[in-house]
């Protein structure tokens, strides 16, 4: 078995795969968590990005509590792998607020907790303006939904954990080795790297943003978009209960939204897509990191002096209607598109493909999600600025 991909989900899957007997060969074109796995904000927040009913509507109801069990379900998993593998990443149920930026998200954020609150989870609550003001610290917000079964952690340790167990566990990983080609055989498929040549009676493809051009069918239905992080110096104990003195995962309401959260050290994370962009390098990093901080700075402009210590970037995966996708296509079996919210759900995704890969046949909560390709897009999203200019015009509104 050959998976290709040493992010959250291909770990999680060699790892399944190892632990179940299966000989398996974990290919990665970097390093272990080079791609989002290594790079994301440290958020696992249960559910999905959108209201219940907005996933009702698109999904169908099966689909949509289904996809939403799977968001939870992962957070479960991550922590009983976290102590089943003495993984030590700072793992903790901090619980999450989804901030309303402006009046007029209020009403609207309402009626999802409360929808939240009586369809998959009760333990949802609305804070009022007032409630705010217990955890976090700003004029920017007008109420907030918060989910206290979300959670947080280091995602660099995390990554190299989960590989240091799938090792354990037998399977075998292989850093700086790109699949350049592919050739399906009678038994399986011929998959060449710079390193060598590897052959597979499956695939498992766990790449998302940084998939190559050798799974061209996968690149004309996902999107890579650019998002990047900026991290203060450890912040001192007034500065903590003068911005934020809830320690939660924060995200905000807006279309183009900052999240932020304080790390074990007391440093602000703060992070967004501060750019419409498919590209990460060093110079958008810089670029980017100083609009963040103009955006950190307007939520919270108690740190207007505080230094920044820290800015990267990299890339997601987005569908077009922003919903993951799993299944089996392109001779491959696959998951990606997490759209930015893979931090938690790619885990659980990975050990799904695993047991698709042995053969049960109930393990996809994706399973059946029409993928189509995105019109007139071949790989390079050309029309990123165009989609960021209309909706930083949709944030400036009322």
């Amino acid at each position: 078995m050959a998976v290709i991909g040493a992010g959250f989900t291909g770990l999680s899957a060699a790892r399944k795969l190892a632990q179940s007997g299966v000989k398996v060969a974990l290919l990665e074109a970097e390093h272990v968590g080079y791609g989002a796995s290594g790079r994301n904000g440290g958020h696992l927040n249960s559910g999905h990005f959108a209201s219940f009913g907005a996933a009702k509507q698109h999904l169908g109801e099966d689909r949509a509590r289904r996809l939403w069990r799977a968001y939870d379900d992962s957070i479960d998993l991550i922590e009983r792998i976290i102590e089943d593998e003495k993984i030590a990443c700072d793992f903790r149920r901090g619980g999450k607020i989804k901030l309303a930026s402006k009046p007029s998200h209020v009403a609207k954020l309402q009626t999802m907790c409360a929808e939240i609150r009586r369809e998959v989870d009760p333990s949802a609550e609305w804070l009022t303006r007032e409630d705010l003001r217990k955890e976090v610290i700003s004029d920017a917000f007008h109420g907030g939904i918060l989910s206290p079964k979300s959670a947080m952690m280091h995602m660099g340790r995390y990554a190299n954990g989960l590989a240091q167990a799938a090792h354990r566990h037998g399977a075998a990983i292989w850093e700086r080795s790109p699949v350049t080609a592919r050739e399906r055989m009678r038994n399986g498929w011929r998959l060449n790297t710079p390193t060598g040549t590897l052959t597979a009676r499956q695939v498992i493809l766990a790449t998302d943003a940084y998939t190559p051009s050798t799974f061209n069918y996968f690149r004309r239905r996902l999107m890579p978009i650019a998002s990047f992080i900026i991290v203060t110096r450890p912040l001192t104990s007034q500065e903590i209960a003068t911005t934020l003195p809830g320690n939660r995962n924060f995200t905000n309401s807006l279309n183009i939204a900052n999240y932020f959260r304080l790390t074990p050290d007391n440093r602000m994370l703060f992070g967004g897509r501060a750019r419409f962009s498919a590209i990460s390098n060093q110079k958008s990093n810089v670029s980017s990191g100083q609009l963040l901080r103009q955006q950190m700075v307007s939520v919270f402009p108690q740190l207007a002096n505080v230094e920044i210590d820290y800015c990267w970037g990299g890339l997601v995966g987005c569908t077009q209607d922003r919903y993951p996708r799993a299944g089996s296509a392109d001779g491959v079996i696959y998951s990606m598109g997490y759209s930015g919210h893979g931090a938690q759900l790619s885990t659980f995704m990975g050990n799904a493909l695993a047991d698709m890969a042995m053969g049960q046949k109930d393990a996809n909560p994706l399973d059946g999600f029409a993928w189509p390709a995105v019109p007139l897009h071949a790989g390079n999203p050309w029309f990123l600025p165009i989609v960021g200019t209309y909706y930083r015009m949709k944030d400036l509104m009322p």
